[in-house]
């Protein structure tokens, strides 16, 4: 692997990230994703700190597994694309259906594993409110929490891992083997520091959007919000969600296209 090579397949998969026909099959996604994420900030309006730990990241692991899916379509069409073959839409969300379904399990061991830490948590929040005593209980089991937190936070990541590395793998195959798990891991291990790389360049421009996106939703939240009532905040929220989506979908197709692109390569390499 070589500078002159990764700047091709990155080059050829940025090419392929501004179409009309992929952004509207994910946009509408990217709004559906959107749309939990501002119905869980409505909810977690006036909740407790732990209602809202979890109204944070829930979001994140429910998206997560849509993401999965769609990125799947994305997937065998951009290698259709490349491949030179003959593409229409409707032929490949039809031959994908089945497989689709099967997806939608995948999602939920991250789920149910940070619904766990969301309870452990819990616990500690209980454990706090014991009078007299909770405070100083609070104070001396405070790294518990600290892992806890760790641990959420590393899952979100691992949920970025598994849609790059599993949604090419499952996209080239008619089915989901049960050693889809371990055929990713033998891959991690065989070069661990080609897929970081790999990794890092296909999630980079989507971080950078993100972060910009980011940083010009909260300056508009604390600068043009009209009143901190929670309709008027929620329908704010919904207005910005929309432009946030499609200003970032050609940052998750590209993330897709990438990811397509890093498992044909390794795959030859190892072939």
């Amino acid at each position: 692997m070589n500078f002159a090579l990764l700047g091709k397949i990155f080059n050829r998969a940025l090419s392929k990230a501004f179409s009309k026909k992929k952004f509207l099959l994910l946009f509408p996604v990217l709004v559906v994703c959107g749309l939990s994420i501002v119905f869980s900030r409505a909810l977690a309006y006036g909740a407790s700190k732990w209602i809202k730990l979890s109204l944070v990241f829930l979001p994140v692991y429910v998206s997560s597994g849509v993401l999965l899916g769609v990125g799947i379509l994305l997937a065998r069409i951009y290698y259709r694309e490349v491949k030179g073959l003959a593409l229409r839409y409707r032929n490949v969300v039809r031959e994908s259906a089945q497989l689709l379904i099967g997806v939608s399990y995948l999602s939920l061991p991250l789920l149910l594993a940070y619904l766990i830490l969301w309870t452990l948590m819990g616990i500690f929040y209980l454990l706090k409110q014991m009078p007299a005593i909770g405070e100083v209980i609070g104070i001396v089991l405070s790294f518990a929490p600290f892992l806890l937190m760790l641990c959420t936070l590393l899952l979100g990541v691992l949920s970025f891992f598994v849609l790059f590395f599993a949604t090419p793998h499952i996209a080239l195959k008619d089915e989901i083997g049960i050693s889809l798990g371990e055929e990713i891991i033998s891959r991690l291990r065989a070069d661990p520091f080609s897929n970081i790389v790999l990794f890092l360049m296909g999630i980079l421009p989507l971080v950078i959007i993100s972060l910009v996106l980011s940083l010009a939703a909260m300056m508009t939240g604390l600068n043009y919000a009209p009143t901190e009532s929670l309709l008027t905040t929620s329908l704010l929220w919904f207005f910005i969600m929309l432009p946030f989506s499609a200003l970032s979908t050609p940052g998750v197709i590209f993330f897709f296209n990438f990811a397509t692109e890093s498992h044909a390569l390794l795959k030859k390499r190892a072939a």
